[in-house]
């Protein structure tokens, strides 16, 4: 019985191992150098860096706990000395350092946003809803379900209306941070999908990018779900994706567990962008709604959280574990046969 017991408590542990992490892998193929920066929702902690150099043809990894949630986006045009200080043309964080030290982009910024499942789907997104700075695509691998890549490849700096356009054309406002109207903002009498409807400006950005979030209420046609997966934010991709990434399956579509879409105008601090299940409190000017299904704050600021994957998965799905447990009672079984 002693053996029977040490190979099930073998099995168990080995099952077990990496439940507790998912990897994100930041891939840089834009011609020059970015700085990555990572901001974590309230209530999650910190990964090991909060922005970091990026140069051109390079990858860097990090490890996230399981019910992470947070969100990626690529400084661009930055100038820091040798002592790490300095500012970013777009994407800018605001710490006047490399470390973005808990403060998000300064809009406007291509965002890739994830809530990370404990246990269940993770929920991830591609953002334009804080506008465009560069293309994205996250893509996912070694998880269950759909797992479809997302994001957007077309340079909207090419084809921005000239009243978006922000400085030389290096970067695209949203409407909401273009004008500040209610409409295209979502807020006010407009804070509902019944009242908020898609502009003429976030067509724009939905006919550029597909699966991208165009404004706030566009959860439709934009949030993905995988189930243990680790996740490739790529910048910059080719225009031809790889066949996974260009093979969309449908999104989830009128989920009670998938988060939802609010808005807000305030910016100030850079701290205020959108909100992820677990966030507990609002950034800086930020409103907050409470999201369908997770019983928990979301901030609200128009723009949602997402997913993604690369590699085989550290973390050990349900699935797995209920097999580890269905081969311990197949060998707690051959041994009793055994002893008899």
């Amino acid at each position: 019985m002693d053996l029977i017991l040490t190979v099930t408590l073998i099995v168990l542990l080995a099952t077990s191992r990496g439940v507790s992490s998912a990897t994100f892998t930041f891939v840089n193929k834009c011609d020059y150098t970015i700085w990555p920066g990572v901001l974590a929702n309230a209530g999650s902690s910190t990964l090991d860096s909060t922005g970091f150099e990026l140069p051109k043809d390079s990858s860097r990894s990090f490890l996230a706990p399981t019910g992470w949630s947070g969100r990626f986006w690529a400084r661009t045009g930055c100038n820091f000395d040798g002592s790490g200080s300095g500012s970013c043309l777009t994407g800018d964080c605001g710490s006047g350092q490399v470390e973005c030290n808990g403060l998000g982009a300064a809009p406007p910024a291509t965002l890739a946003e994830f809530t990370l499942g404990t246990g269940g789907q993770d929920f991830y997104d591609v953002s334009l809803v804080d506008g465009y700075n560069l293309p994205m695509i996250v893509e996912g691998s070694g998880g269950s379900g759909e797992c479809a890549a997302t994001g957007c490849v077309t340079d909207v700096n090419q084809q921005c209306p000239a009243e978006l356009r922000a400085g030389d054309g290096e970067a695209c406002k949203s409407a909401c941070e273009a004008f500040g109207s209610p409409e295209y903002c979502c807020s006010g009498a407009f804070n509902t999908p019944a009242t908020c409807k898609p502009s003429v400006y976030s067509q724009m950005f939905k006919a550029a990018c597909p699966k991208s979030y165009s404004y706030a209420y566009d959860d439709a046609t934009s949030t993905f779900t995988c189930t243990g997966a680790d996740y490739t934010v790529t910048f910059c991709p080719s225009s031809s994706p790889s066949q996974k990434s260009s093979s969309y399956a449908p999104p989830m579509t009128g989920s009670s567990t998938s988060p939802q879409q609010g808005s807000s105008l305030d910016y100030s601090g850079y701290g205020s962008g959108s909100g992820y299940p677990g966030t507990g409190a609002a950034g800086t000017g930020g409103t907050t709604e409470s999201r369908t299904g997770s019983g928990e704050t979301m901030l609200a600021d128009g723009s949602y959280f997402a997913g993604l994957a690369l590699g085989d998965s550290p973390r050990t799905t349900t699935a797995s574990f209920t097999g580890a447990l269905q081969f311990t009672c197949l060998i707690s079984l051959l041994f009793s046969f055994f002893y008899l």
